[in-house]
């Protein structure tokens, strides 16, 4: 968007020229996006590409107050981390809800759970990472 002076010379806007994201950093969220795009149709969550302001990920909507919680990313790494922690958290509300373990934190539960489900967990991160091109550590 352009105004113009009193000499009628072009003056540029200089919010039309701050970028909040790099390109390299906007392909790596791109990534990470696109491999979490199955949990999108299970959860009440989406993740949109806001150009140069990087990714926004919008959660619990209604009709009536449209979603309620809206947050905006422009680091892949962080972007990965939550949508896994929704993700794990979506999991796990599934099998503990009304039970006494439903005061537990995420990773309290999983060391209660067997090992086998511990091990179905942590190949999902791996899918996960592998998907979006995040190195493990």
């Amino acid at each position: 968007m352009a105004d113009f002076n009193c000499d009628g010379d072009k003056i540029f806007n200089q919010l039309d020229w701050i970028k909040y994201i790099s390109d390299e950093e906007r392909e790596k969220c791109r990534k990470v996006m696109d491999a979490y795009e199955e949990f999108y149709e299970v959860e009440d969550i989406v993740v949109i590409d806001a150009k140069r302001y990087g990714f926004v990920k919008l959660l619990y909507y209604s009709e009536m107050n449209g979603f309620e919680t809206v947050e905006t990313y422009t680091d892949s790494r962080r972007l990965f981390d939550d949508l896994w922690s929704d993700w794990l958290d979506y999991q796990l509300f599934e099998i503990v809800s009304d039970t006494l373990m439903d005061r537990l934190d995420n990773e309290e539960i999983v060391d209660f759970m067997p090992e086998i489900i511990q091990e179905e967990i942590r190949q999902k991160y791996a899918y996960f990472a592998e998907k979006s091109g995040i190195f493990l550590s």
